[in-house]
């Protein structure tokens, strides 16, 4: 019982680490780039690790129960997925720097908050020409109806975490199999290894979040230089994926060559 407790706790420490790998790390700092609240960077990298386990004890579990076999193709494809979703975060920031480089250059336009949400609208010195009504934003809406938690804050991260972990689960899995022999067990230990993951991953966004957070309202270049970094890096981190999974392992070729790691 107690070497189980151990590899137990073995698999806590190692699910943390795993938060860490440069695939996850530019990922969820590409998602944080546009966070001013560090709290809520945190609750972003739980509910990343929230999909990243489910993916995990779903096709590790399979794997481990029912003995599933994944193929080198398509345990490339799985892989070859993290590389498409860093390309379209990547995307996504940039996108969304360039319009507010755009926006703020514009001659009559000028920025306009309502709590967090930022948006553009015809400068008008009339204060009662404020072009719509107070509670009419995005946000107002989202917060009457959702208390101020945004759906797509959650389907973002969510949906990240999931592909991350199709590309990690066999890898795992097969790890623990070759551990711990008990399917139960091993299942169990895919759990706690998730919940490090989440731990591991609360920390890494909370992390990456301090100077998106610091700089947002302090120093408002500096905050748009270093999203336009993110987002660069995202796509340039998910082109060498795309290179290496597809040209170098052979996904676009006859004979793929893949090895769970």
């Amino acid at each position: 019982m107690g070497s189980l407790v151990s590899v137990l706790a073995i698999g806590f420490v190692l699910g943390m680490r795993h938060a860490t790998d440069a695939d996850h790390v530019v990922a969820v700092t590409t998602i944080v780039s546009r966070e001013r609240s560090v709290s809520r960077a945190a609750l972003i990298g739980a509910i990343w690790g929230l999909g990243h386990t489910l993916t995990i004890l779903l096709v590790g579990g399979a794997i481990l129960c029912f003995g599933v076999v994944i193929s080198p193709r398509l345990g490339l494809t799985m892989e070859f997925s993290v590389a498409v979703m860093l390309v379209v975060l990547g995307s996504m920031n940039l996108g969304g720097i360039w319009r507010r480089i755009v926006t703020a250059r514009e001659a009559h336009v000028h920025l306009h908050a309502h709590g967090e949400f930022v948006h553009a609208h015809p400068h008008s010195h009339d204060p009662e020409a404020h072009g719509h009504a107070p509670g009419a934003t995005p946000l107002a809406r989202l917060d009457r109806r959702f208390r101020g938690f945004e759906p797509y804050q959650v389907l973002r991260p969510l949906v990240v975490g999931i592909v991350h972990g199709l590309a990690g689960s066999a890898a795992v899995a097969l790890l623990v199999l070759a551990a711990i022999p008990n399917p139960l067990w091993g299942v169990l230990y895919l759990a706690i290894f998730g919940v490090g993951t989440v731990a591991g991953m609360m920390l890494v966004t909370t992390a990456s979040a301090l100077p998106f957070a610091y700089t947002a309202d302090r120093m408002v270049r500096l905050n748009r230089w270093i999203t336009l970094g993110s987002g660069v890096l995202s796509i340039a981190f998910g082109m060498f994926l795309v290179y290496d999974l597809g040209v170098v392992k052979g996904l676009f070729g006859a004979t793929p060559q893949w090895t769970p790691e």
